[in-house]
């Protein structure tokens, strides 16, 4: 068995999303050395704009010292989803108040940072820096925003709403277990065949994939895109975000699913319909096309 090839794009991003989480290690660190320095107190009362300002030497050193923008933005995308994420463990383990949007930071940051390293390891000809999904769409941002919104307007009239940790448990559960969990399986075992986006043009190397996650779902990586996007509103315990991702995943999921299916009767024929027949979605209510 040929030993898998981990492309220099990948150690790179990786480099730098531990490079920007390396603010949560600072920050514990000086927090149980208190007698350190001065700056330590400093940062312990100020650390918000010490993240800041962390951040800001890191971007700062990828802009001079890396010429080709592929490679400064591989490395801007990826110190930014590591500071993002060692910002998120700081506010979960140290407020109370905060801790599920610090969580809900953890597990956004790792995904898009996960989303570009996996496609750099399995499907290397379609690596691009829209592979991160930073720049999905406009309705993805705005469904985040509007996530972000919902939480901080119900920490406010209703912070007890924001303590039920059991709820937020169960969100992690669901993103990490199921949602990533299923999504990065179908890449690996799709391989090349994975794309980020619908093809309208079959490749020489296009396979049907029906082994390994492909024998339970269809369509995996949107069984685990579709769950972890709920998942992200359980650990904010979002009640109205939840029931609007979970309205809006499924019609998106919907429409893609049988576009998607469209082209792949296209490419396979009567094999694609057969696997149809044996295999359903794993999306509620959501059946594909049918001929």
């Amino acid at each position: 068995m040929a030993a898998l090839r981990v492309p220099s794009e990948a150690t790179f991003s990786l480099r730098w999303f531990i490079q920007g989480n390396c603010i949560s290690v600072l920050y514990f660190m000086l927090r149980s050395y208190p007698t350190i320095s001065p700056f330590v107190e400093i940062f312990s009362q100020r650390y918000l704009e010490s993240i800041v300002v962390y951040a800001l030497i890191n971007f700062l050193y990828c802009w001079i010292f890396y010429k080709t923008y592929f490679t400064r933005q591989v490395a801007f995308q990826g110190c930014l989803l590591g500071v993002l994420s060692g910002t998120g463990l700081i506010i979960g383990f140290s407020s109370n108040t905060f801790h599920p949007f610090g969580w809900y930071l953890v597990i956004l940051s790792f995904f898009h940072f996960s989303e570009f390293f996996s496609t750099c390891i399995y499907n290397y000809e379609s690596l691009s820096l829209d592979s991160y999904l930073l720049n999905h769409s406009i309705a993805y941002h705005v469904a985040a925003f509007a996530s972000w919104l919902e939480f901080f307007i119900e920490l406010y009239f209703f912070p007890g709403l924001k303590s039920l940790w059991y709820i937020s448990f169960l969100g992690i559960l669901l993103c990490a277990g199921g949602g990533e969990f299923l999504r990065k399986s179908a890449m690996l075992t799709a391989g090349r065949s994975f794309n980020h986006y619908i093809q309208t043009t079959k490749a020489d190397d296009h396979e049907l994939v029906t082994r390994g996650v492909y024998s339970l779902s269809r369509h995996p990586s949107y069984v685990g895109w579709f769950y972890w996007s709920i998942g992200t509103q359980l650990i904010l315990c979002n009640p109205v975000c939840c029931l609007g991702y979970s309205v809006t995943s499924w019609r998106f999921f919907n429409e893609r699913v049988e576009d998607e299916e469209i082209t792949l009767i296209a490419f396979f024929g009567q094999r694609y319909v057969d696997y149809q027949k044996r295999v359903g979605t794993m999306l509620p209510f959501i059946q594909g096309y049918k001929l």
